[in-house]
């Protein structure tokens, strides 16, 4: 092991950025000598992480995620934060390489000193969450950044997650009423502690207000998620910018309402929530290398597919299988 391989926990806590990308890197391997060095450099870091608000966000196609999050980070650094932004960029099924590329969609926040961005390819994986986002918010959280944005590829499952490994949920709307607003989920919006309607602005600004109140009386028909918290309906427009700070005002608001006790909550379920997703993980990776099952899951899947075999009877099939393994 190299001398900069040891002292990685040193360089990363004295907030070397180097040293910061090259502990995701780690994290992000999924070599078995690498995932090893990985939970022993998180161990290390572990007093030092916890400080940040985490905040995630999506939105509907369309609705301007990045062009907000870049006028959200640059408002935010300005007030003398600073911005961790972890884009979860689509990957190819077929390559494994990443599709978009978040620098090039937030390049003066790319520029700034008090912001790291970090596009994870999702390398295929349910509804676009990388695998190890938790374990990059406890490494950008111990290299000193106190606000960590976690970015979805989109609104579908992937939400869920991200809503368990932060503290906040935010979703962002575009313009738009009707069949559009359909498009949005009551699943989703049941997550949501924020709501932001983004491109408030010239020809759009009446179809913004609608769409605010069409989501506001939406949000009136469901149980709320906090107790003593009323999910607010903003209107920004991050182009101009107008109305990032009242977004930050609602985060602030958020985090009173909760207060210490509530917020350290939340936490011990993330954490439990985080464990349960790994222990899924690993259960599924082992089941997948197994060449037995494998083996085996060739034959029923051919069964499966012509119909000699009900596809529940199959699964119970392998499931036996990897019992006795």
């Amino acid at each position: 092991m190299t001398r900069q391989a040891h002292d990685l926990p040193e360089r990363l806590l004295a907030g070397d950025r180097r040293a910061l990308a090259k502990a995701i890197t780690l994290i992000e391997s999924t070599r078995p000598a690498d995932r090893a060095a990985a939970e022993a450099l998180l161990t290390t870091i572990l007093p030092a992480t916890g400080k940040a608000i985490r905040i995630g966000l999506s939105g509907t196609p369309g609705a301007g995620k990045s062009t907000f999050i870049e006028a959200f980070g640059q408002y935010l650094t300005g007030l003398g934060r600073r911005v961790a932004v972890l884009a979860v960029d689509p990957s190819s099924r077929r390559s494994g390489g990443s599709i978009l590329g978040d620098k090039t969609r937030m390049e003066q926040l790319s520029r700034n000193p008090a912001a790291f961005i970090r596009p994870s390819p999702s390398s295929g994986e349910l509804g676009g969450v990388a695998r190890r986002t938790r374990e990059t918010i406890l490494a950008v959280e111990a290299a000193g950044f106190d606000t960590v944005l976690v970015e979805t590829v989109g609104v579908g499952q992937s939400e869920t997650a991200v809503a368990d490994m932060t503290d906040l949920f935010a979703l962002i709307h575009a313009p738009g009423g009707g069949d559009e607003l359909q498009g949005v989920k009551r699943g989703i919006m049941e997550l949501a502690d924020i709501v932001i309607v983004n491109k408030a602005d010239g020809d759009l600004l009446p179809a913004a207000r609608r769409s605010a109140a069409d989501l506001q009386a939406a949000l009136h028909l469901m149980r709320p998620k906090h107790p003593g918290w009323t999910v607010p309906v903003l209107q920004v427009s991050a182009l101009a910018p107008r109305g990032i700070e009242q977004v930050w005002t609602a985060v602030e608001a958020f985090q009173a309402t909760l207060g210490p006790a509530g917020l350290a909550a939340a936490r011990r379920d993330q954490a439990r929530a985080w464990m349960w997703s790994d222990v899924r993980d690993g259960l599924l990776q082992a089941f997948s290398d197994d060449p037995e099952i494998s083996k085996a899951a060739q034959t029923l899947e051919r069964d499966v597919a012509t119909g000699k075999l009900p596809p529940p009877q199959a699964a119970q099939q392998l499931l036996r299988l990897f019992r006795k393994a």
